[in-house]
């Protein structure tokens, strides 16, 4: 089940604003426009902001996201007819062939089972054309970044056009392993109303990501530091490969699909 934050319309109505600052989405675009990637998959694209500003640049691009009120936000904005929008998941997309899929922000860290991370791994490398990429981030669990998700650190106050004043901060509420739980809160001056979004992250290591995309068909070409967190993030550029079967035994090997 998808946040309230990207689940709850009146939640979705201000979530662009309060993320108004996003230079990862230009690095991203960069690294489209490096690899010449022409089809695009956008993993859990939320409102479409970075599928929109590929759709203006010439690029096709295919969103995806299980939430429907986000979605909806998204087919309203400018160029957003030149998208492909898809409600559900990375196991239930339509067939393609696409260059290149990304997942950005905090996307691959929502799957917080192995298996539904495997099965979504195994979803973007069906919809990837031979040799095709697949690019994301995920946080390094050793920089613990939820040390700093406190009210006193994440403070906001935002004067939305059309809404008013919203005040909105982050709350720790639970570790546990490698899971990370949090709570977004969000104050509306406008009519006193307070919304909150529950969210769990999994923070996996990078020998972690590696070993599972590794199983899943892909290697892994280059793990970048991420433009707008630097040193605290994984960005993962990884290739499509082919798992082939040698001999009567069943050994697996691996090849580029190139």
């Amino acid at each position: 089940m998808p946040d309230a934050l990207f689940a709850v319309p009146r939640l979705v109505g201000i979530y662009d604003s309060l993320e108004a600052e996003r230079p990862d989405l230009e690095a991203y675009a960069a690294m489209i426009e490096e690899f010449g990637a022409r089809q695009v998959l956008d993993v859990g694209c939320g409102t479409g902001t970075f599928a929109c500003l590929l759709a203006s640049r010439g690029v096709e691009v295919v969103g995806v996201d299980p939430a429907r009120a986000s979605l909806e936000l998204a087919r309203r904005k400018p160029g957003a007819e030149r998208v492909r929008w898809v409600v559900g998941d990375a196991t239930s997309l339509p067939e393609l062939q696409v260059d290149l899929a990304v997942m950005t922000g905090n996307v691959a860290q929502v799957f917080v089972t192995d298996e539904d991370w495997a099965a979504t791994l195994g979803g973007v490398r069906r919809a990837l054309a031979p040799g095709g990429r697949f690019v994301f981030e995920t946080r390094d669990p050793e920089r613990k970044a939820w040390l700093g998700w406190n009210r006193e650190q994440t403070y906001n106050e935002a004067d939305i056009p059309g809404v008013g004043v919203v005040r909105n901060w982050t709350d720790l509420l639970d570790v546990s392993g490698s899971l990370v739980t949090f709570r977004g809160t969000y104050y509306f001056e406008s009519d006193g109303a307070t919304l909150t979004s529950d969210s769990t992250l999994r923070f996996r290591t990078r020998e972690e990501l590696e070993q599972s995309l590794a199983a899943a068909g892909f290697a892994v070409d280059e793990v970048r530091d991420a433009p707008d967190r630097p040193g605290l993030e994984f960005v993962f550029v990884t290739s499509a490969v082919e798992v082939v079967e040698v001999g009567e035994v069943g050994v697996q090997g691996v090849q580029e699909a190139r």
